[in-house]
C-alpha cells in the first residue's frame, strides 16, 4: 500500500488501523533543538480524542503518546522522530455482522475493489482513528513554525447543518475562544460564536437522538506566515494545503479566501489592492483586503491564510439502510459501535495539524533554497 507519506522537507509517514494495536508516525526533517514532551503532544491529542463530550463518539481512548525515537533530554535530536499512540478500547465484535456488507458512504466497496481484501473492523486504514498520528505530527509542526517565524494555526467550526457562525475577523479568533466559553467551561462544539455554538449543540443532540448525523464546515486560519512560501506550478502552497485537507476522512470540499464567492464577482470587486504596510509593520507591501486568502500564484502573500473545509455527515448510522453484500445480494445494514453524530468538533485539530505540516514543509524547503546570499 503506497500513499502513506506526506511532505518533502518535513515528511510524515503513518501506519496503523482503527482496531489494530495502535497508530504510529515517523517524522523526517525535524530540526534539532525543539523542545518536545509527551505533555506537549497531549494538548492537541486531547482535543482530537473520542469521549471528550456528549456530542462526540463515546469510544474511550486516552490517546497517550509514546515518543519512541528522535528526542533526548526533552529536545529533538534532528534524527527521525517516531511517536506511537496505542488503541485501548476497540470493540471489534461490533463489526462482525457487517463484514460481508458494504456500509453506505464508507470505503468498504472501494477497498475490496482495489485490494480484494479489507479490514472491516471500524474501517481499518480508512478510519479517522489514523489521524491520531497526524495530530501528533502537527504538534511538532506547530512548534517548528512558531520557532521559525512566529506562525500559529487556529481552527474552529464555522457551520453545522444550516447554522452558520458570524466571524467578523477570522484572523482574530484565538485558541481560547475556540476551546472555552466566557464562563471558562469547555466549548464542546469549538465554535467561537457563542450564540451559534448553542444552536449547533442543540441541533447535534437532536440529530443524535434520531440515530442520524449532520455535516458542516470548519475554518482554519494560519497567522504570522511570511510572504514567499510555496512553489510555482505543481507545488503551489494552495495545492498542497488542499491535498492535505482532502486527505482527511470525510472532507468533500476545500476553498480558500473568497472561495466560490468569486464566481459572481467582477475582477474589480475581487482584486485585493496593494498598498504600503503601516509604519512599523513587518511587511513593506500588503493588501487592503484578503479575498485572496493569503496566497497569490501559489505563494504566500504575508496575509493570514484562510481555508474552509466541507465535512460530510458521519456515514456510520444505527438506523437501517439498504445495501448489498460482497456478492451483490440486496440486504439492509445497521452500524453498531460508537460514532460521532457530527464530525466537526474533533475535525478541527486534525485540520490544524495538516495545515501546520504543510507550512513546516514549505518553510524548510524555502530556507533550503534561499539560505545563500549569492
Amino acid at each position: 500500500m503506497t500513499g502513506n507519506s506526506f511532505g518533502q522537507a518535513f515528511r510524515i509517514t503513518t501506519a496503523g488501523e482503527s482496531h489494530g494495536p495502535g497508530n504510529v508516525v515517523i517524522i523526517d526533517g525535524v530540526p534539532p533543538g525543539l523542545e518536545l514532551s509527551v505533555e506537549d503532544l497531549m494538548v492537541d491529542l486531547d482535543r482530537r480524542r473520542p469521549g471528550q463530550s456528549k456530542i462526540v463518539t463515546q469510544r474511550n481512548e486516552a490517546d497517550l503518546p509514546e515518543i519512541l525515537a528522535g528526542v533526548f533530554e526533552g529536545h529533538t535530536t534532528g534524527t527521525s522522530l517516531a511517536i506511537l499512540i496505542r488503541n485501548t478500547d476497540q470493540r471489534s465484535r461490533d463489526y462482525s455482522d457487517i463484514q460481508d456488507k458494504y456500509r453506505p458512504g464508507h470505503a468498504d466497496y472501494t477497498y475490496d475493489a482495489k485490494y480484494g481484501f479489507r479490514d472491516y473492523r471500524g474501517g481499518g486504514r480508512s478510519s479517522a482513528r489514523e489521524t491520531t498520528a497526524r495530530v501528533a505530527a502537527g504538534v511538532v509542526a506547530k512548534k517548528l513554525i512558531a520557532a521559525a517565524f512566529g506562525g500559529q494555526v487556529v481552527g474552529y467550526v464555522s457551520q453545522v447543518g444550516d447554522i452558520r457562525a458570524e466571524i467578523p475577523d477570522p484572523a482574530a479568533v484565538t485558541l481560547d475562544a475556540v476551546e472555552k466559553l466566557p464562563d471558562g467551561e469547555p466549548n464542546i462544539v469549538r465554535c467561537p460564536d457563542i450564540a451559534a455554538a448553542t444552536r449547533m449543540i442543540e441541533l447535534i443532540e437532536s440529530i443524535r437522538k434520531d440515530g442520524d448525523s449532520i455535516g458542516g464546515a470548519g475554518e482554519i486560519v494560519a497567522s504570522g506566515v511570511p510572504a514567499g512560501l510555496g512553489e510555482p506550478v505543481f507545488d503551489k502552497i494552495k495545492a498542497d494545503l488542499a491535498k492535505a485537507l482532502f486527505s482527511l476522512p470525510a472532507v468533500l470540499g476545500v476553498e480558500y479566501g473568497i472561495g466560490f464567492g468569486c464566481v459572481g464577482m467582477r475582477g474589480s470587486e475581487n482584486n485585493d489592492l496593494f498598498t504600503a504596510g503601516p509604519a512599523g509593520h513587518e511587511a513593506e507591501i500588503t493588501t487592503s483586503s484578503n479575498r485572496h486568502g493569503g496566497m497569490l500564484g501559489g505563494i504566500t502573500s504575508g496575509l493570514p491564510i484562510v481555508l474552509r473545509a466541507a465535512v460530510k455527515p458521519t456515514s456510520s448510522l444505527p438506523i437501517a439502510q439498504e445495501t448489498v453484500t460482497r456478492d451483490g445480494q440486496p440486504t439492509t445494514i445497521q452500524t453498531k459501535g460508537r460514532h460521532d453524530p457530527c464530525l466537526l468538533p474533533r475535525f478541527i485539530p486534525m485540520a490544524e495539524a495538516m495545515v501546520a505540516i504543510v507550512l513546516a514543509d514549505h518553510w524548510l524547503r524555502h530556507a533550503g533554497q534561499n539560505s545563500l546570499d549569492l
